[in-house]
């Protein structure tokens, strides 16, 4: 369970730290600038979602199928944006806008609330 909280807050946090990439008005990133970069947190994001899945079983309960699916789409946009530079402020932002990004994230929220209340 705690791996599980840890990659959730992996995945609030990333969003966090997107949205402030996202009003920085950036062309690209600029790995000649100390970080932190956006890349990095996405490819966290991803790493994150990837240990959110396998921490879930599908078979457990039915809302878990449904993560399942969302994580999928998430991670198919975060990719695609990681592998279309550049990773400017705008990309990032139609990142954050996107419906597939919101919903996990809605997702998340929800698992996390309901790990809150089994405390």
């Amino acid at each position: 369970m705690t791996n599980l909280r840890e990659h959730i807050e992996t995945i609030e946090a990333g969003y966090e730290f997107l949205l402030a990439y996202a009003a920085q008005g950036r062309i690209d990133e600029d790995r000649a600038h100390p970080g932190p970069y956006a890349s990095d947190t996405l490819e966290a994001m991803q790493a994150a979602l990837t240990g959110i899945k396998s921490g879930l079983d599908p078979n457990a309960d039915p809302f878990h199928p449904v993560v399942h699916n969302d994580i999928d789409k998430a991670q198919a946009l975060i990719g695609f944006v990681l592998n279309s530079p550049p990773l400017s402020s705008e990309a990032v932002d139609n990142l954050n806008v996107s419906i597939h990004l919101r919903t996990l994230l809605t997702d998340v929220f929800v698992l996390s609330g309901r790990m809150d209340s089994n405390t």
